[in-house]
């Protein structure tokens, strides 16, 4: 017999590449601040704290649930992936589901690519990533 699983009515999946080491991303991803400016009608508390694994949180707000950006090494930099599994607060027509699906996609995406240019700056374009190690060499210099 198959176990019936509950689905959450909004899910959202994403993933980026970021040319970045780990403990970057990580520090980009860190600041309630920062999480207030992606997600500003959403009250995030962090559930699991992974460091450079990336956060999990749970969601209270304009919706209910979870999230998760997690970071996995990949290549010379990491993949960042964000989830979203929640459940508005009132009953929505399917129409209202799809177009609250899709603004969360956004709002998700631009997170990612908040943080990724935040743990890539001072990287130019074609450079290899930049690992977690300072590099001595332009240690204080400020990013053009």
């Amino acid at each position: 017999m198959c176990e019936a699983y509950e689905v959450s009515t909004i899910q959202v999946a994403d993933v980026a590449f970021v040319a970045a080491g780990p403990g970057r991303v990580a520090a980009a991803l860190a600041g309630e601040r920062r999480w207030r400016r992606w997600f500003p009608d959403l009250l995030l508390s962090i559930t699991d704290d992974r460091g450079k694994r990336g956060l999990r949180w749970k969601v209270e707000g304009a919706l209910t649930g979870t999230s998760e950006m997690w970071i996995e090494p990949a290549l010379d930099g990491v993949l960042l992936h964000y989830f979203l599994h929640a459940e508005p607060l009132r009953p929505m027509a399917p129409e209202e589901v799809a177009a609250q699906t899709r603004d969360r996609r956004l709002s998700g995406r631009s997170a990612m690519l908040d943080a990724k240019f935040t743990a890539e700056q001072g990287r130019a374009l074609g450079e290899p990533a930049l690992s977690d190690e300072p590099d001595t060499a332009t240690e204080g210099k400020v990013p053009r």
